[in-house]
């Protein structure tokens, strides 16, 4: 039997038709979106987390000697050496835009994933356009708890959420009141967006099952041109511990109009947001000797992980900047995503959803303190332990948990 080329031809355009297009086309590129403020108020965290997310793509992209999933080789493995692409696009700190451009990334831009936001209440959005076009988003940096119990199936978050934050605020007061020092009476002092109002729900609740008394729960409307009056409630109240959730701009406020007042409460420990940014320790750095923020990540690690100090290097080449709590979360996301994705050997957002929730990266192969990666049923990983950091001298140093830390609080505040 004599078999024509044309037969061949038609052969193989059958067989083709037989394989999924993914599988046909080897894929070389991988697209993912990342959705962040890049004007605005909040721009700053945008551009922090461009350099972040650039670091990581160093990482996945080339080969390093780091011991970090995708790390060792070019590109993803599962994808034939497939090398990842960012498209970044501005939200605005609005979670209408957002929305708009979670959409327009999905469906112009051909992204496999979404991640992001920084802001909480731009989670929200985002993350409901993603579920809607069965495509993965991973929460890199957000940490309202209500996020990842709203029943998506496409949403994940590696990092704590505002809960366990507070828990661990909660369980080092405790600490503190063993050693003999006064902690009795808390101010709770938060912005009125999701991030703050979770904040603020999840500190008043542990503080009543602790034995804590609140003695002012101030909520404030986000990015306002004073704080006068809020902060003549704080004073008045003169709590042991102040608790404030807020972003970079809020927070310089609120420490401005301390100093205005005369209001020096005995201790802060804040949620965070901007508590953890460089902005606002140029800006009022001098106000908050002692103060002490949550955070998953510290640099003191490095001492017992050199990987961290290399990627941190990686990344204050890029940045001039040192990692800090949102950046290295940001860096592990991508990380986190981009490994799923290998493994999945596909673009197709529901096979990169399995993938992520079958995900389970030990703490040592992370540049943060946590015990281990993985995913709960509803996209929450329950293993990233939180810290507490006092800013001393400068810079952050971690007092606790026991186990991480490298000094011992200082208390009260200068």
């Amino acid at each position: 039997m004599t078999i024509s080329r044309r037969d061949v031809l038609l052969g193989a355009t059958a067989t083709a038709a037989l394989v999924p297009l993914a599988a046909r086309a080897q894929t070389s590129e991988v697209v993912i979106g990342v959705i962040y403020p890049f004007s605005g108020g909040s721009a700053q965290q945008g551009v922090d987390a461009q350099k972040a997310y650039e670091t990581a793509l160093e990482v996945i992209n080339k080969d390093t000697d780091l011991d970090l999933p995708l790390a060792k080789g070019e590109g993803l493995p599962g994808l034939g050496g497939a090398k990842v692409r960012l498209v970044f696009a501005d939200h605005q700190a609005d979670p209408q835009k957002g929305r708009a451009e979670a959409e327009r990334l999905i469906t112009q831009e051909k992204v496999c994933a979404i991640i992001g936001t920084y802001q909480s209440a731009v989670a929200v959005t985002v993350s409901q356009i993603c579920e809607r076009y069965q495509i993965p988003f991973v929460s890199a940096d957000n940490s309202s708890p209500s996020l990842h119990r709203r029943g998506l199936k496409y949403y994940f978050r590696a990092a704590p959420h505002d809960e366990m934050y507070s828990a661990a605020m909660f369980d080092f007061f405790d600490t503190m009141k063993k050693k003999g020092n006064k902690i009795e009476t808390l101010s709770l002092f938060h912005e009125d967006t999701i991030f703050g109002t979770d904040s603020g729900n999840a500190q008043a609740k542990i503080a009543g099952e602790r034995g804590y008394k609140i003695v002012s729960d101030i909520k404030y409307r986000a990015n306002s041109p004073s704080l006068s009056a809020e902060v003549q409630q704080l004073k008045t109240a003169n709590a042991d511990v102040l608790m404030p959730s807020s972003y970079t701009t809020d927070g310089i406020l609120l420490v401005k109009t301390m100093a205005e007042l005369g209001y020096k409460p005995n201790a802060i420990v804040a949620q965070d947001a901007g508590f953890s940014e460089k902005a606002l320790y140029d800006a009022v750095g001098d106000k908050l000797e002692g103060v002490i923020s949550r955070g998953t990540f510290s640099l003191d690690l490095a001492q017992k992980r050199p990987m961290v100090g290399k990627v941190n290097d990686m990344f204050k080449a890029k940045s001039g900047k040192d990692l800090n709590d949102l950046t290295s979360r940001q860096f592990m996301g991508l990380i986190v995503l981009a490994d799923a994705i290998s493994r999945a050997k596909s673009t197709d957002g529901e096979k990169i959803r399995d993938a992520l929730a079958a995900t389970d990266i030990p703490g040592e192969q992370t540049i943060m303190p946590w015990k281990r990666i993985k995913f709960d049923d509803m996209g929450q990983n329950n293993d990233a332990n939180p810290v507490l950091l006092q800013y001393v001298g400068g810079k952050f140093v971690t007092i606790f948990p026991p186990q991480a830390a490298i000094a011992e609080a200082t208390w009260p505040m200068k």
